[in-house]
Parts: structure tokens; sequence; C-alpha cells
């Protein structure tokens, strides 16, 4: 694949057919950093493909192995994994530089780190303060265990504590300070965790988690919902659509799940079944205006393309963690969909879409910005233009390398 653009364009506009997704991204990661902690005793099945995955993977190996009086680690744009194990080395013996791209080193991980420091970690930054690269040395002596930590910057700081925090001595308390944005992958972290023996209490705005062993388990990895909103899309913007996702689960884990609630008012239908889940196009029955994406901001690239596409003026709350992304996400879409017409305006923390001039650019090329999701949200848009470009394409490797494979199996012409 070229790693410049290629062109997407879909002669017949109709979709159909069987598209098998990896494991989910987002457990996946947790549930190495479980098995990590769990002495053997947890088992993974069906990990994810992703680069962030396999990056992750490598770096706890990399932790592990002897030698070397400081060990780089370098994760490159992996943001669970900076943020995963900037608590979990903090348990282990060694001395441990965590560094990445020179996004990644933009990207602010100051509070996860005041939290960890306030109970006794040792940690550093090796050039500007709030952000990576991370000088962490190991085997923390934890002298508090209470720590209070904003909840409306990103979960995964709180998913991260909560991974480490039946190995800390003393156990951890976690006090969530304001609201909870993304409050489903904290639900996630814990679920699996209790899959694996590890028992919490959460009352109100503080869950707590007591020094505790792993038990003997099996972490069975759910196929991807974030993957699976992209078939969303594609379904939403197709002429005739209708696709088969096997392995998802109406009682998921993951927040993303909501994808199926916000596309029935784009027109997708979905119906659950044991062995997977139908996704039919439908007539659009729906005049809902405003969507919050506070539970699951993962998808909001999706939806807000799939409705320029579509031309319905829609708003958009629960955006604001999306600056702090691979890219700015926001910032990123306002330039995209510009491109064809549509405008993304903000009043206070409301996002509203305005699509009277959208059109059919003709020609038109779509910037990625280093960000997996911007590929994947404009790629359906061939179902809906002649053809388009997509810059960088090979940035889909990070959660879901066969994306591009799967289109063409669905009839998406692909060139260079």
């Amino acid at each position: 694949m070229n790693e410049i653009s290629i062109k997407l364009s879909h002669p017949t506009k109709r979709v159909s057919g069987t598209v098998q997704l990896t494991g989910s991204k987002s457990e996946s990661n947790r549930a190495l950093i479980i098995r990590a902690l769990s002495e053997s005793k947890v088992n993974v099945k069906n990990l994810s493909e992703a680069a962030d995955t396999v990056i992750l993977n490598k770096a706890l190996t990399q932790a592990y192995r002897e030698g070397a009086d400081q060990k780089i680690i370098d994760i490159g744009p992996a943001g669970t994994a900076m943020r995963f194990l900037t608590s979990y080395l903090n348990l282990l013996e060694g001395n441990f530089i965590l560094t990445g791209t020179e996004r990644m080193q933009q990207r602010p991980i100051g509070i996860l780190v005041d939290a960890l420091k306030s109970i006794g970690a040792d940690i550093h930054y090796t050039s500007k303060s709030g952000f990576p690269p991370l000088h962490i040395e190991g085997k923390m002596f934890q002298g508090k265990d209470k720590v209070t930590i904003k909840g409306n910057v990103s979960s995964q700081y709180i998913s991260s504590l909560l991974l480490v925090a039946s190995a800390l001595k003393k156990g951890l308390t976690i006090e969530i300070d304001g609201e909870l944005t993304s409050r489903p992958y904290v639900t996630m972290t814990l679920d699996m965790l209790k899959e694996a023996g590890i028992s919490h209490e959460w009352t109100g705005n503080t869950i707590h988690i007591a020094p505790q062993k792993h038990q003997e388990s099996v972490l069975y990895i759910e196929p991807d919902w974030s993957a699976a909103s992209y078939w969303y899309a594609i379904v939403a913007l197709s002429e005739s659509g209708e696709i088969f996702l096997p392995g998802l689960k109406e009682n998921s884990l993951q927040g993303d799940i909501a994808i199926a609630k916000i596309m029935n008012h784009f027109g997708v239908e979905t119906t659950f079944t044991a062995k997977g889940i139908y996704l039919n196009k439908v007539a659009i029955d729906s005049t809902k205006h405003l969507f919050d994406f506070k539970e699951c901001p993962d998808l909001a690239q999706t939806v807000v393309v799939v409705a320029a596409a579509l031309k319905r003026n829609v708003s958009f709350t629960g955006l604001e963690t999306l600056k702090i992304k691979e890219t700015d996400r926001i910032a990123a879409l306002q330039n995209e969909i510009s491109k064809f017409g549509a405008k993304l305006t903000a009043e206070d923390e409301i996002y509203h879409l305005t699509t009277e001039d959208v059109k059919d650019p003709g020609t038109v090329s779509f910037a990625t910005y280093e960000d997996h999701r911007m590929a994947m949200a404009f790629a359906p848009l061939a179902l809906v233009f002649d053809q388009i470009t997509v810059l960088e394409p090979q940035v889909v490797e990070k959660s879901y390398p066969i994306y591009w494979e799967h289109l063409a199996g669905q009839g998406f012409q692909i060139t260079e």
C-alpha cells in the first residue's frame, strides 16, 4: 500500500456479506496488563491485531527482559500503552525511560503522573513538564493509598490506576473529581478485572480496590465495536446495505456499542443474534437533533462524517476530549468536512453541523493527521462521491490493520 495516498471509489454503491473484525483494542490492552500482573494465572484469547496492542505486548516483554541499567521503552503513537505503562512500570524492578512519537510527546500525562507521585511513585519528566518522555524508577514504595483525579480529562488515567491497584501493598482508593467522561471505559476495566478475580467497591465518586491476587481465568476478547462503527457508516451511506459482523454481543463491555442506537437515527437497523449482529439499511425515521458523545468519544468522527454526507443539520456535545487525541480531532473534522461544504461550529461546548452547502466536490483529498480514525471515518464517503483520495492510509494499522482489505472485499475499488 502506497504510504502517501490511495484513491477509493465504489461503482455499485451496494454492500452485502460478512466481515470478521479483529478483537477489541480497548479490551486487549487492558487484558495484557492484567495478564502481566497475574503471575501467569490469566490467559487471553482473540487478542487484537491492532498495532497499538502489538506495541504494548512488545513493551511488556521488553520491560521484563534482563540487562541494561536503563531501559528505553518507545511506544510510538500508542496512547493507551503510554498511559497504562506509566502506572505499570512503577511496580517493576528497573529504571525506565518511557517515550513515544513527537505527537505523543505533545499529549498531556501530568494528571496521571501527579496521582502516581502522590502515592509514592518516583517519576520525572525528561523534557517538558507534564508531557512524555518519562523517567520512571521502578519498585515504588507506596506511602498513601488514596488519590484524587479529575474525571473529565481522560478515563484512561483512571483505568491505568485501577489496573495496578490490586498489586499495590495498600491497594488503592480513587476519588473522581467532578463528572466522569467516558464512564463505559472505566466500567470495562472493572468488569475485566472482576473476570480475573479482582473485586472492587464503587460508591458515588469513589472506587476502592484492596490488595488481592488474580485468579485462574480466561479473558476472551470480543470483536471491536469501534471497528464496527465504520461498517455502520458504510451501510448508512450505501444505496443498499446489509452486513453481518460475527461475535459482537448485545451485553458488550465496550462503550462503543452505543453506535447501534446512534446509527438507528441515520438509517441503520441492528439485529442482535447469538452469533453476531446484522446491519441493514432502512429509511431514516428520526428527528433527533442533539447527540452526546461524552461516553463514546471515539465514535464522534464517524457520526459527524455520516451526518454531513446525509445532509443532516444536527448538533453534538461531549467532544472536548477529542482535542487531546492523536490529533486535535475537532479541528481536523472542521478542516476536512469543509472540503465538501459542511461546517462544524462551536457554541460553548455544543457543536453545530450545517449542511446547506454540501455538494459533490468532484475530486477531493482527505488528510488523516496521523490519526487512524480520520482515515476510517472518511473512507466511506467513496459511497457518496465518485472518487476520494485518502492521505497516509497506513495510519489504520494502529487499530484496524486490515481495514483496506475489508473494504476491497465489499466492492470498494482502491488504487494507489
